[in-house]
């Protein structure tokens, strides 16, 4: 590391808490979550749209009076959409507000000092 890296690291509080554990930790959890889920959802619209185009035939099977499958796939995209986010909103005030509350004390304490 040149001594000019060293020095913004030991001068700006953010920079060194990239490197402690607890950011880390922060930072796998974060990922652990998000990148999985998207995933999830990008597969699920991917497969909507590719339906929509390949198999126009099932996508317009009637349910039931003018209802088909490709409604219910498309409200389907925003039903997960929502449910998506009520998770994460659920999960990050479970997981990841606690860790990056304490980072946030832990900055605000070396600022006093």
């Amino acid at each position: 590391m040149s001594n000019d890296a060293r020095t913004l690291r030991d001068e700006d509080p953010y920079v060194a808490m990239q490197s402690t554990d607890e950011f880390q930790e922060l930072r796998r959890k974060f990922r652990g979550f998000v990148f999985p889920m998207t995933a999830f959802f990008l597969v699920w619209y991917f497969v909507y749209v590719l339906l929509s185009i390949f198999a126009p035939g099932f996508m317009g099977t009637k349910v039931f009076g003018n209802i088909t499958v490709g409604l219910f796939f498309g409200l389907g995209q925003f039903v997960t959409t929502f449910a998506i986010t009520f998770i994460y909103a659920r999960w990050a005030n479970r997981e990841l507000d606690p860790l990056a509350d304490a980072l946030g004390s832990k900055l605000d304490g070396d600022k006093e000092h």
